[in-house]
């Protein structure tokens, strides 16, 4: 088994163009994706279509076609995996026609990430209508949350991938948390939209 640093020297080669790269890394990375689809897959309803297998490919395929993006590390790259997959359950609720609170709306657990919201629960498209509009306000704090809740990413390896300290990371991590716990209880008509300049 090869090791995180072979992770990284595989990404900075696909990077910098190297196709075959890629295929040397899926191997590397590939556990670690199928753990994330896991996670989510939990929080989806028992007869959803689409499965854990499915996300994973689906979000390779959409690995491949991103272009441009300068993997800093392993950890780097599983956050982008993370927000890809949360996109495609983002993408197949709406298409879905799960928008209205109550019937079929896909549900979460905020208990899934260390003491975000002890026995909060809410559904995937408020949390991430929510977590844009944290995006709008303060985009690091909407990464740390990208990173730590749907990323599955430590303090540390989401300071390392930001460039910020630990304990940035945890100010941040507490007051978004604050933050979308107050988004997240308020009723949907009445939830403050920041202004978009």
């Amino acid at each position: 088994m090869r090791s995180r640093s072979d992770a990284t020297e595989l990404l900075h080669a696909w990077s910098n163009g190297d196709e075959s790269a890629f295929d040397q890394l899926v191997p590397l990375v590939h556990q670690e994706l199928r753990m994330l689809a896991r996670r989510y897959m939990r929080r989806e309803r028992v007869d959803h279509t689409l499965q854990a297998t499915a996300l994973v490919n689906e979000a390779y395929v959409r690995l491949i076609d991103a272009r441009g993006i300068r993997w800093q590390d392993r950890a780097h790259f599983l956050a982008i995996a993370a927000k890809t997959m949360r996109r495609i359950l983002v993408e197949f609720a709406r298409q879905r026609g799960r928008q209205k609170r109550g019937g079929d709306v896909v549900r979460i657990t905020l208990d899934d990430a260390p003491s975000l919201a002890a026995g909060q629960s809410t559904d995937l498209i408020a949390l991430n209508d929510a977590l844009c509009d944290l995006a709008t306000v303060d985009p690091r704090m909407s990464q740390v949350v990208e990173l730590r809740f749907f990323g599955g990413l430590s303090v540390q390896e989401t300071a390392d991938v930001l460039n910020v300290s630990a304990e940035t990371v945890m100010r941040d991590w507490k007051t978004a948390k604050v933050w979308l716990l107050r988004e997240l209880s308020q009723p949907q008509p009445e939830r403050q939209r920041p202004r978009q300049g």
